[in-house]
């Protein structure tokens, strides 16, 4: 489910985040867009999925506290419905500032994660003990004498995870995995030799942008052995970022994979937690260099999940421990390319097989396979539409997921052998996740809908409900008018939001939020998804949002059809969706179109405004790939093959190759976070460059110092006063429609 929500991060713009500046800075200007930077979409102060303890007795979470924004954890009694505070990040703090170190900030920017206060907590194995990091510091809590432990590590600690005996907790620092034993308190080294070239126990850049890796070492079940990873980047192309606000800072390098070019070499050791020699594990990494997943079971193998580089075959491979070789449980092939979908390959309990997750069959499909790999069984059918593991009940043999045949909503679900899913809740439109207990006794569930935010309840297993983990968020000040729909003939799933004022029946320009891309959809039931279309809406426009082939949720074939060929197959479905709701919505208004987007959506965009000026007048491409040479490349051969075998595909899909027509162009607004490190600024500059020399004219806005999410809410204001600024010259609303 993290993989899920840091997907579904990516579908909208700037993700709005912790404030580099105090509320009080924001100049005055548009309210609700203050409202919503400070608040973060009005998420802050909502808890999320929390933890439920062994004994399904409590469940712990976190909720950011307005107005600092800190998370703080918390506590729910199940008995009570009572909630506590557990420890707040100040009273650790005492007044010192939060920090944390390049590594860290990097990696919560592969995760999506712009919190404050406490970023993540963990219970150790019997919940007997709490486990938070704060600043680079790590803290223990004994659950019942309340006592909290600062850890005796050095500074800017990194992942830290409890021992399944839950007597140690290792994590990374300086590059090498470091353990503390908590009887003492006492730091010990595991690995040696980490550089910044070559880590120990770190997942490497593509681990975590792309394939839903977040860790580099895996303890044992009797917590004797850890496996890390090596990852050497000194083969690999370095990229720069320079702050050029502030020259005298100098640059930061970082390796890049682009796309034909080197690979962090990855490889797995295995090493007693007192140190010592190393095993290293021995697979055929030149056949399968993508180290996807690995996952160590209470009982059953070391398992990994490996792919070869174009991501058309995969392995799950079981690890002799003592030896470090492989055999193979199971190989899966696809021409086009293999998603990755963790936590599978997931084994069972008693270690007697594991659940695996396959598209054979044209959708996602979840098998029970036996301890050697063989099949004994489809668990959940192609046709259910599968989204996420929430937990499988050997005991029961049910299996609880989130999904359903609805792309634009996400429900419950609970599978039986021999009978179709049945939902848990009731009601809806909705989009649910959910985390169930080890028993299957109890289930923390978020659920929000098209006219409603974010709320978290806690539920037993026949969905009855226990109680609320409290919310402390500001509401928004308006419902959006959200309509969602099918159109045209291919039933695109498109969603339109008009102003609060809107009048039947007069022509309004329209602007279509797009996205796009192969890892989300972008039409959604949800208030929150919802909340900037408004705003935007209220400017005097209809806007819209159309997922087309290539996006996911509608089966492989709708899927694949971008292999090869990104960009111009879906700005194709975006124009023809356009068009399919104009029949049906007499307001829209074709000759006064726009369309703005993100990232993937950034990139559609331009493309847009350089290819269909006749449908789009105007366009704002945010944080857009230029070049499809120049990205990472687990992204783009996954789509595109490698580029010396199919140059005539990264032509086809590059921006610059449109750039240089001379052709009328639709007004162009980009914009760019100067220290993007996942998209670099350069994408832009090279758009913008080749434009340039073409005589075909556009306009630049630079975000000085800012990543692939702009978390300061003067400047997330200012961006969007601009964009809508820029429509408006473009489209010229009609008279009596101007901004609120």
């Amino acid at each position: 489910m993290r993989y899920l929500l840091a997907a579904l991060a990516l579908l909208s713009a700037p993700v709005l985040a912790q404030p580099k500046s105090s509320p009080s800075s924001v100049s005055p200007g548009d309210s609700f867009l203050r409202q919503l930077s400070e608040t973060r979409n009005f998420n802050l102060g909502r808890p999320g999925l929390g933890t439920i303890t062994p004994d399904e007795k409590t469940v712990f979470f976190l909720r950011g506290q307005p107005p600092s924004g800190a998370q703080t954890l918390f506590a729910f009694d199940v008995a009570t419905g009572q909630t506590r505070e557990v420890l707040t990040p100040e009273s650790l703090l005492k007044g010192a500032a939060e920090t944390l170190t390049a590594e860290e900030k990097a990696r919560r920017e592969r995760m999506r994660m712009m919190a404050s206060g406490f970023a993540s907590f963990a219970l150790s194995t019997d919940g007997e003990r709490l486990r938070l990091s704060l600043s680079g510091r790590l803290y223990v809590v004994e659950r019942a004498s309340g006592k909290v432990t600062e850890l005796k590590t050095g500074p800017g600690t990194i992942d830290p995870q409890f021992s399944p005996d839950g007597r140690q907790v290792a994590y990374v620092r300086d590059n090498d995995v470091y353990r503390v034993d908590l009887a003492s308190n006492t730091e010990s080294r595991v690995t040696r030799g980490g550089t910044p070239e070559k880590t120990h126990g770190l997942a490497e850049f593509l681990a975590q942008e792309e394939m839903g890796r977040f860790s580099g070492f895996w303890w044992s079940p009797d917590s004797k052995l850890l496996a890390y990873t090596e990852s050497d980047t000194a083969g690999m192309e370095q990229f720069t970022i320079v702050d050029v606000m502030h020259p005298e800072a100098g640059a930061q390098r970082f390796p890049y994979p682009r796309a034909g070019k080197a690979n962090a070499k990855v490889r797995l050791g295995l090493t007693p937690v007192t140190g010592g020699k190393t095993t290293w594990v021995d697979w055929d990494a030149a056949r399968y260099p993508y180290l996807a997943s690995v996952a160590w079971p209470a009982k059953g193998p070391l398992t990994l999940l490996v792919q070869n580089r174009l991501q058309t075959e995969e392995q799950v491979l079981a690890v002799d421990v003592k030896t470090g070789r492989t055999r193979v449980l199971l190989t899966e092939k696809d021409d086009a390319w293999l998603d990755l979908h963790p936590p599978f390959p997931e084994w069972l309990p008693d270690g007697s097989g594991f659940l695996w997750l396959t598209e054979r069959n044209g959708a996602p499909e979840v098998e029970l396979r036996n301890a050697d790999g063989g099949l004994v069984r489809s668990l959940v059918k192609p046709d259910a539409g599968f989204r996420g593991l929430v937990r499988y009940l050997p005991a029961e043999d049910t299996l609880y997921f989130v999904g359903g045949p609805n792309p634009t909503e996400r429900y419950l679900w609970r599978g039986v052998k021999g009978g179709a899913p049945t939902r848990v809740t009731s009601g809806g439109p909705a989009l649910e996740s959910a985390r169930m207990s080890e028993q299957g006794h109890l289930t923390v569930l978020l659920t929000e809908g098209p006219t409603s935010m974010r709320r978290s309840y806690v539920l037993k297993a026949d969905g009855t409900r226990v109680g609320e983990l409290p919310s402390v968020a500001k509401e928004p000040p308006f419902q959006p008018r959200l309509e969602v729909r099918q159109v045209g003939r291919e039933r695109f799933w498109a969603s339109i939001v008009r102003p609060r004022d809107f009048k039947p029946g007069v022509k309004l320009p329209v602007l279509v939020d797009v996205y796009g891309g192969a890892i989300a959809t972008s039409v959604h039931q949800s208030m929150a998804q919802s909340l900037m279309s408004q705003w935007m809406a209220d400017q005097g426009f209809l806007v819209v949002k159309f997922d087309g082939r290539g996006t996911p949720l509608r089966g492989s074939t709708w899927l694949h059809a971008v292999k090869y060929n990104l960009g111009l197959v879906t700005l194709e479905d975006q124009v023809a969706a356009l068009k399919a709701l104009a029949a049906e919505v007499p307001e829209v208004d074709l000759q006064r179109a726009g369309i703005v987007g993100w990232s993937h959506g950034g990139y559609i965009s331009a493309l847009a405004a350089m290819e269909r000026p006749d449908v789009f007048k105007a366009a704002v491409a945010g944080a857009l790939v230029a070049d499809w040479r120049d990205y990472d490349t687990h992204v783009s051969e996954r789509l595109l093959g490698l580029p010396d075998e199919h140059p005539e595909a990264y032509d086809r899909s590059s921006l610059l190759t449109y750039a240089k027509q001379d052709k009328p162009i639709g007004r162009l607004l980009l914009i760019h976070g100067t220290a993007d490190d996942n998209v670099y600024f350069f994408h832009t500059l090279k758009l913008s460059d080749a434009l340039f020399r073409a005589g075909r004219p556009h306009e630049l806005l630079p975000l000085s110092g800012y990543t692939h999410m702009v978390g300061d809410p003067l400047v997330s204001q200012r961006m969007w006063e601009r964009v809508m600024r820029h429509f408006k010259e473009a489209l010229a609303p009609l008279p009596g429609t101007a901004a609120r």
